[in-house]
Order: structure tokens, then C-alpha cells, then sequence
């Protein structure tokens, strides 16, 4: 049966990830169509990449859905690969915009395209920073709570949707001052920031699909639990890595060479059971119960 954290999760994640997609349709909409009236190409561009959200969102359902599948004979470890998998293919669309945003700007410059500032693209772009600010901080806080790595990729989409209606503002202050590639020179500098994020997130999911270990202060937390344990004389061979959302963990311990069988199992177990309240994601421990004798320290 599936912890109830993990449903909790799941939940949290579908409400704030639904939330953004509704938010993500009603920008879109809005900034193709006073864009469109408007003949601004750079809020038509912005409205766009509101659009990608929405698949993005998509994946991030998909994601979850597969990734929350209890494990089977052919996923014995579970299915949480594919939510990582899917946090990849975020990451992959946020360098994509990325790219294509400073590909967008450097050509206007070279081209010396220019637009003519309008009072309703300030209004909708300003609505679209808050907006997406605000979708950006509630999935953020989700994320890392339960250190879901996709929801974590989309939440950045969400911001980097707000620079990028950050550009169109700039673009129209720039015009009103009469500094005319105001508009390409922002959109330029912040797809630049949204490919360099686009790289650490996926490079962190890249880290996991290899084996990675997980972070140090989880490692350093593992540590602390396994060493309060004062029936536990020694330990080694600790070793960690994610799958989805999971930590899995496995060490040697070292007990009391005279203990029974059934007493060197309780400490196991009552070691598992304290990494399980003390962690505050979903663990998988192995433990390997060894004697203290001199031939197994180190």
C-alpha cells in the first residue's frame, strides 16, 4: 500500500500544478489576443511561451501519475525514474525558450526591428509578472517540501514566463525613453538565465539517472540517526541514491557478537524505523547486520 505522505504529495503537486495550467490557459489567451490588437510581437511571443507552459503542465501530471505507480516485477525499485525522466523533458523545453528568446532578440537588433510602445501591453505584462511570480513561489515551496524534481523544473517555467513579460516591460519603458532595443536586450539577458538554469536542472536529474548520491545534508542527517543508535558499535559501507522522489539507503552495522538473531534484527529494524520519521521523504533502507568482531571493523 502507498505511504500517505506519498498520496499527500501527490495531491499537493496535481492541485498547484492544475492551478498553474488554468493560469497558464487565461495568460495565453490574453496576451496572444491584446498582442495581436496591439501589433506587439514581443507580448504575442510572450503569450506563446504561456502556451508551453501548458504542455509542460501536462507532462508534469503525466509524470506524477506514472512515477506514483507502486513497483511490479518489472520495476522492482518502483516507477520514479519516470517522474525524473519527465523533469528532464521540462528542463529540456526551458532551454529551448531559452535559446530561442536570446535567438529572438539578437535578430531584432541585427534587423533594427522596432515596435510601438501601447498602454494595454504594460497592463497585460504586468498582470503576467504577478501572476506567474505568484505560480513560480506556490510551486516552488510544493517542490521542495516534497522534493519533487519536476515540480520543481516547472515552477522555473512559471518564472521564466515572468521574465520574460519582464522583457515586454522593459521593451515599453525602453520605447518611452526612446531607447529602442531595450525590448531585445532584456529578452536576450534573461533567456540566457533561463538556459543556465535549464542546464542545473538537468543536470541534477542527470546526477540521479547516473546513480548519484543524494545531498549532503540528507547524508549527514542518515549519519546522525544511524549514530544515536547506541546499540549500533560501528557502522560502514553507507551508501545512497534517489529514484523520483525516494532515498534509497543501504549500510553495514555492527552489533553485539552475542546477540540472538531476533535481537540484532530489532535494531535493524527500530534503525529503519527512525530514518522513516526522522526523513521527510519516502526510504528504502537495506541493512546488513554483521558482528562486532576486530576481522569486520574498519
Amino acid at each position: 500500500m502507498r505511504e500517505p505522505s506519498t498520496e499527500i504529495a501527490n495531491k499537493q503537486i496535481r492541485l498547484v500544478t492544475n492551478v498553474g495550467m488554468v493560469g497558464n490557459i487565461v495568460l495565453s489567451v490574453l496576451k496572444v489576443f491584446v498582442g495581436t490588437m496591439a501589433g506587439s510581437m514581443s507580448l504575442i511571443a510572450d503569450g506563446i511561451h504561456s502556451l508551453s507552459d501548458v504542455a509542460t503542465d501536462l507532462v508534469v501530471l503525466l509524470g506524477i501519475h506514472l512515477g506514483s505507480r507502486q513497483p511490479d516485477e518489472s520495476h522492482p525499485y518502483g516507477h520514479g525514474r519516470l517522474e525524473t525522466l519527465s523533469a528532464v523533458i521540462v528542463g529540456s523545453v526551458l532551454a529551448i525558450v531559452g535559446a530561442a528568446m536570446i535567438y529572438r532578440g539578437g535578430m531584432d537588433i541585427a534587423a533594427g526591428k522596432v515596435v510601438k510602445a501601447n498602454d494595454f501591453v504594460l497592463l497585460v505584462a504586468s498582470i503576467s509578472i504577478v501572476a506567474k511570480e505568484l505560480l513560480y513561489r506556490m510551486s516552488k515551496k510544493v517542490a521542495i517540501k516534497w522534493h519533487s524534481p519536476v515540480l520543481y523544473a516547472n515552477a522555473w517555467h512559471h518564472r521564466s514566463d515572468a521574465f520574460s513579460s519582464v522583457a515586454v516591460v522593459v521593451g515599453f519603458v525602453s520605447l518611452r525613453l526612446g531607447f529602442v532595443y531595450g525590448d531585445q536586450i532584456a529578452a536576450v539577458a534573461v533567456g540566457l538565465m533561463i538556459v543556465l538554469v535549464a542546464i542545473r536542472i538537468v543536470g541534477d536529474c542527470v546526477r540521479e539517472l547516473t546513480e548519484g548520491a543524494i545531498d549532503s545534508e540528507t547524508v549527514a542527517h542518515i549519519k546522525q540517526i544511524v549514530n544515536s543508535n547506541n546499540q549500533i558499535r560501528q557502522w560502514h559501507k553507507l551508501r545512497t541514491r534517489m529514484v523520483g522522489r525516494e532515498v534509497f539507503v543501504d549500510l553495514h552495522i555492527l552489533v553485539d557478537p552475542e546477540l540472538n538473531v531476533a535481537a540484532a534484527h530489532d535494531i535493524a529494524e527500530d534503525l529503519e524505523k527512525a530514518m522513516e520519521g526522522e526523513i521527510t521523504r519516502p526510504v528504502n533502507i537495506i541493512i546488513h547486520v554483521e558482528p562486532d568482531i576486530p576481522a569486520l571493523r574498519r
